[in-house]
């Protein structure tokens, strides 16, 4: 199978061209770029795409997404992230998720990604109370379907929740404790195994499809299970997928359970590495951020998710400059509300203009689109595969109507690109050599029966999620309490305005 784009723009993200688009043919032999250049023969190709008015530029890459918080899209505001998790990922009365709603549920976010111009995502998936084999194939099927390219987790937490957030057990009633303390963590034996099994049975699924290891932040996971899963992501060449320093919460969390930041704690047990992501980074010292560059590590800002959450904004520019790999993610679903990642590289490219009046420690258009791409399959460990459009990588790319509102007039196109377009100028979305949408539909899977589908099940399924909700909020009280307390606390770095808090 062959597809040939002739006469097309092209912003290749590669490193003698990087965001300044030429004119050229592209030639796609099966799953791969076989070459790209003015004037190539074309005729024995199977497509022929035209290129006139068109960019051709590498799909977009979501580094951090939680497809499993699908289902509350929309339901929640104003809450902090520590009060917002217990009831995205509640503590009592989850109910386990059959494989059919995981399914449809993942299908949602992949249908949404692939039309929006996401063309690979890293998919870091937490179960409640944890994630079992069937619900994982379901994750890995529905990717699979809809086709995109995914790196997939099973999630794991190993700590008892009430151990994992500074406080808690000082504002949290004792009988709220005891229920919370009643529920066992999986342990890191059964959760080794279940990865062991994904990577021998799902890992390289139709070429498209990876397993990583995700234990869920340190705080969260003992020293011996974060050892284990870099062992075993060293092992197979996956990423080491985790969370670190999202909230200023977690700031005085590596203070008063470690004595040391929490990049400190990594790094002393040998846990930072090129193959490490870390989501957020945004509570980080100068001294965490040596420590991040000097190891190579890849971070994940998600800019959308940190704005609705009140987290804070990451220091993109000083880790750009200590040498760290920066990606774009969208985060879960339920706190950017979207999987869409033009809106995701748009806000990243303005929010760091009102942090600082220097504009040295601005990103400009091309920082964006590298982080949204290049950056994001760095940190998947697919650079050498996706994020540009090279010939020997992979197919995966958009094609965009230039005669579009977005993109008129034509001025710069990386700006435009940032700044304008937000995913409706899309013609074709291929990846892995093979057209999967085209003029904004998905051609492999029926999205009407999907989503008609899913709305069936919601009702009861909300029903239930209302009642998880309901045995929830006895540790809300606390929890803000927890919140007001370590926000008040000074650890060294400031993330968030100048406005005084609970004058």
């Amino acid at each position: 199978m062959s597809i040939a784009i002739k006469g097309a723009r092209i912003l290749s993200m590669d490193a003698e061209n990087g965001a300044r688009p030429f004119t050229a043919d592209i030639l796609i032999e099966d799953d791969r770029i076989a070459a790209i250049g003015p004037g190539l023969d074309l005729s024995s190709a199977d497509t022929l795409i035209d290129g006139t008015d068109k960019l051709v530029m590498p799909g977009l890459v979501n580094s951090h997404m939680h497809s499993n918080e699908a289902l509350y899209k929309g339901r929640y505001d104003n809450m902090p992230l520590e009060v917002w998790m217990l009831y995205a990922y509640p503590i009592l009365g989850a109910p386990v998720l059959s494989p059919r709603l995981v399914y449809l549920r993942t299908a949602l976010c992949a249908i949404e990604s692939l039309k929006t111009g996401t063309t690979c995502v890293t998919d870091d998936v937490y179960e409640s109370p944890y994630q079992t084999p069937d619900q994982l194939d379901a994750l890995f099927q529905a990717y699979d379907d809809v086709g995109l390219r995914a790196t997939i987790s099973g999630h794991v937490v190993n700590r008892p929740f009430l151990d994992t957030i500074p406080f808690a057990r000082d504002f949290v009633p004792a009988d709220v404790q005891a229920r919370a303390d009643a529920g066992t963590p999986m342990a890191a034996e059964d959760w080794l195994a279940i990865c062991k099994d994904a990577l021998t049975r799902l890992h390289g699924r139709s070429g498209r499809l990876n397993f990583m290891l995700a234990p869920s932040a340190p705080q969260r996971c003992t020293v011996e299970l974060m050892q284990a899963a870099m062992e075993l992501a060293e092992a197979h060449d996956v990423p080491f997928h985790t969370h670190i320093l999202e909230t200023k919460v977690q700031a005085v969390t590596g203070q008063e359970f470690f004595g040391e930041t929490l990049i400190a704690h990594m790094h002393r047990h040998g846990l930072l590495k090129k193959r490490t992501t870390i989501a957020h980074s945004i509570w980080v010292t100068d001294a965490d951020i040596e420590l991040i560059g000097e190891a190579g590590c890849s971070i994940v800002h998600n800019v959308i998710s940190n704005q609705k959450l009140g987290a804070g904004v990451a220091p993109v520019r000083r880790l750009l400059n200590a040498g760290v790999n920066v990606a774009l993610g969208s985060d879960g679903i339920s706190t950017s509300d979207t999987t869409r990642m033009f809106p995701v590289m748009h806000a990243a490219g303005l929010i760091h203009n009102v942090q600082t009046p220097d504009t040295d420690f601005w990103l400009s258009a091309e920082d964006v689109i590298r982080a949204g791409t290049l950056g994001g399959a760095r940190s998947a460990c697919l650079g050498d595969q996706a994020g540009s459009l090279e010939p020997g990588k992979k197919a995966d790319m958009l094609v965009i109507d230039l005669n579009t509102l977005p993109f008129t007039p034509l001025n710069d196109i990386a700006n435009h690109v940032v700044y304008c377009e937000d995913g409706r100028s899309i013609t074709h979305a291929i990846v892995n050599g093979e057209i999967m949408a085209e003029n904004g539909q998905c051609l492999r899977v029926n999205e009407a029966e999907l989503l008609a589908e899913l709305r069936e099940e919601m009702p009861a399924f909300m029903a239930a999620h209302e009642e998880t909700e309901a045995l929830n909020r006895a540790f809300e009280a606390a929890f803000w309490q927890v919140h007001r307390k370590a926000n008040g606390r000074d650890v060294g770095v400031h993330r968030l305005g100048q406005e005084p808090a609970w004058t």
